[in-house]
């Protein structure tokens, strides 16, 4: 009899030795995790990106009318042309924006265009400098003192593209004394200082470029 409560006994104090153990692993298990590394966190920062915040965009993100004036393929002055190069280098090939182009040359503004780290450029098509004739262009052509502050009103300094601008009222520009440009509307219907986007989201290196129809004044939305 005794042998038998001895195995008994041998028996039960096996089973509450597992039962212990089996709860002490439990009680590991359920310990908090460790949490993830920052680089797997939060699914908002990756669709942030991936949404374009960062002003960045493809030519696939490309709308307007006079999207079509462009040349197609490799082209100079195609969207597959532009991309790789800075904005000043790109847009001496958009044949949208030659009365432009001479109007940053003349101010000499290409170089510094170039090299700014990341801008949204409003570029006056070349109808809208027709609009100011012949003789006030010549006029400011000769006037690089007085040309490159109106230049400057249509340079963001910050990367915008067409869903970034939708999210503000105004932005400053290069010319801070000209006072900030109002946006207004969404998507395609965009406009700035009240003008519509002829062809946007135009992608360079280091810019992101939106065709207008008119010259912007500076001054025109100061308090």
């Amino acid at each position: 009899m005794k042998n038998v409560r001895g195995v008994v006994g041998i028996a039960l104090g096996s089973a509450f030795a597992l039962s212990a153990c089996s709860m002490g692993g439990n009680a590991s298990n359920s310990a908090p995790a460790p949490a993830p590394p920052p680089a797997a966190a939060p699914a908002s920062a990756s669709s942030a990106a991936a949404s374009g915040s960062d002003g960045v965009t493809t030519n696939a993100d490309v709308f307007g009318p006079a999207c079509s004036k462009l040349p197609t393929g490799n082209a100079p002055g195609s969207l597959d042309s532009m991309g790789p190069q800075p904005v000043g280098s790109a847009a001496g090939t958009n044949p949208l924006l030659k009365k432009l182009v001479a109007a940053v040359t003349a101010a000499n503004l290409v170089d510094p265009l170039n090299s700014a780290p990341g801008i949204t450029v409003f570029a006056p098509a070349d109808d809208a400098f027709k609009a100011l004739g012949d003789a006030k262009f010549t006029e400011l052509a000769n006037n690089p003192e007085k040309l490159a502050p109106i230049l400057k009103y249509h340079v963001a300094s910050k990367r915008y593209d067409a869903k970034g601008l939708a999210d503000e009222v105004s932005i400053d520009t290069l010319n801070t004394e000209g006072g900030p440009l109002k946006i207004e509307g969404s998507g395609e219907n965009i406009t700035v200082n009240g003008n519509p986007i002829l062809c946007g989201n135009i992608p360079t290196k280091n810019a992101t470029v939106f065709v207008i129809g008119k010259v912007l004044t500076p001054g025109t939305n100061k308090s």
